[in-house]
């Protein structure tokens, strides 16, 4: 277990399912959590099972952005040493060809998935450098490594936030922050429901080692990517696919 105890860090899209389980792991690693969603109600009772504190936040909202880097400004001190930037529209996405994707379908996936992980990035940055070790987590996807079909919005998105990631960490590194992004496949939680079964047999079928991959099985890679000693990865996108994609 990677020893997370005495630093604070920031977990986006906490609520339910990915999230969660990330929120789990990093409580046992000793982590003193502040948890954020959309959805406050699962939010709260996710943040309350593991004595951390919760603050709601839209991804899509600027405003919220800013007024969620404020409360952990209050809540910790100043002194941020992680984010984990999961907070993503994933569902309800996929299953049709790019030329009959909604505009505004489109726009709202980039809107939260890319310029809500940017501008969480750079309201966290302050209290990031404070710490002296800050970490940046991006949640991508491997859809955007091996080029999924039928899914052109989340797979535009988290390309983007594999780019992000390394040009940030040209920026951040003076200040030692490092920052990575992991790139799970298709996991077995609520928000897969939607996917059609053949595309879970492929992922199934088609790792290096076979069968479902559950979230739980990616978090304590996510908790080594927190620690001080994880600074030498800055940069670098992981697939935590259990080699269904290599990089």
């Amino acid at each position: 277990m990677m020893d997370l105890t005495g630093r604070h860090i920031l977990l986006t899209g906490a609520a339910r399912g990915l999230g969660a389980e990330i929120a789990r792991s990093l409580a046992g690693a000793g982590a003193s959590l502040l948890l954020a969603d959309i959805a406050e109600e699962e939010g709260r009772a996710t943040a309350e099972a593991l004595d951390a504190a919760f603050v709601p936040v839209d991804l899509g909202d600027p405003a919220s952005i800013e007024a969620l880097a404020t409360r952990a400004s209050e809540i910790t001190g100043g002194v941020l040493h992680g984010l984990v930037n999961n907070g993503a529209i994933a569902t309800g996405i996929g299953g049709i060809g790019f030329e009959d994707v909604e505009i505004e379908t489109f726009d709202l996936v980039q809107r939260v998935n890319v310029r809500g992980t940017w501008l969480m990035t750079r309201a966290a940055a302050p209290l990031l450098r404070a710490s002296g070790s800050g970490r940046v987590v991006n949640m991508a996807s491997d859809t955007a490594l091996w080029g999924a079909p039928n899914l052109i919005s989340y797979v535009a998105s988290k390309g983007a936030v594999m780019a992000m990631t390394r040009s940030l960490a040209r920026e951040l590194g003076p200040d030692r922050i490092g920052i990575t992004a992991v790139a799970p496949g298709i996991l077995t939680t609520a928000s897969t429901d939607y996917v059609p079964e053949a595309r879970h047999r492929q992922y199934a079928e088609g790792r290096a080692v076979p069968g479902p991959q559950g979230p739980e099985e990616i978090t304590d890679v996510v908790a080594f990517l927190l620690t001080v000693g994880a600074l030498t990865l800055t940069g670098q996108v992981l697939p935590v696919n259990n080699g269904f994609v290599f990089s």
